[in-house]
């Protein structure tokens, strides 16, 4: 089964991304925590991949990967806004947030400290950092690698034509507006059986792509 992941980090649009990936027949995991999740999923997004995908890129050499890019003056706020709300469970050690989630945020957003998460300058490195070395990684590799913001009006058309889809017609104008405001539970909402679970009962496991070989 060949795999797509979305490479983009959080509040870039990644659930849209994965909704629509539903809604074109794909078997999509947001998030994916258990080796489960990796075998049964066709597109998986946000944690571990924006994270892990050179070493995605290594287990699966047939793998696709799309960059999601969005204008920082949109993504700070955002992302700031996001990293308030987890930041007590991204540091907890009595707890809180699995630790492949405390590993990828820790590591993007380094070094990670409260002061750090608030400041605008900083974060904006760490995009930019991110993006750079994503780019830099798949130059080259065009049959492999997409970058679209899904914001532009184009990037539908640009997906179907990545994935060899540009004869499906789309649905409606472009990808669907989720999370707005701040808010990070649409995923939660949607209802398909193409959704494949982050974890088994809430419980994850070591993923075999980070193991010694």
């Amino acid at each position: 089964m060949q795999k797509i992941f979305i490479i983009g980090l959080p509040r870039t649009g990644t659930t849209s991304v994965c909704v629509a990936m539903l809604e074109l027949g794909f078997y999509v995991a947001h998030t994916a925590y258990t080796d489960r999740s990796f075998t049964e999923a066709q597109v998986i997004a946000d944690t571990p991949i924006f994270c892990d995908y050179q070493a995605l890129d290594i287990a699966y050499p047939n793998a696709k990967f799309i960059y999601l890019a969005r204008t920082l003056d949109k993504w700070l706020p955002s992302i700031k806004q996001l990293l308030a709300r987890m930041h007590i469970n991204l540091i907890r050690e009595d707890g809180g947030f699995n630790p492949i989630i405390k590993r990828c945020y820790k590591s993007t957003f380094s070094p990670y400290n409260a002061d750090n998460i608030s400041n605008d300058e900083f974060l904006a490195q760490c995009y930019q950092q991110h993006k750079a070395q994503a780019e830099s990684y798949f130059e080259g590799r065009y049959t492999d690698f997409l970058s679209i913001d899904i914001s532009q009006h184009t990037s539908y058309a640009q997906l179907l034509k990545f994935l060899a889809l540009d004869e499906k017609k789309p649905t409606d104008t472009g990808f669907k507006k989720l999370n707005v405001g701040g808010k990070v539970t649409a995923w939660k909402d949607i209802k398909s059986d193409l959704k494949v679970d982050s974890t088994n009962k809430g419980r994850v496991t070591k993923l075999a792509y980070l193991l010694p070989k």
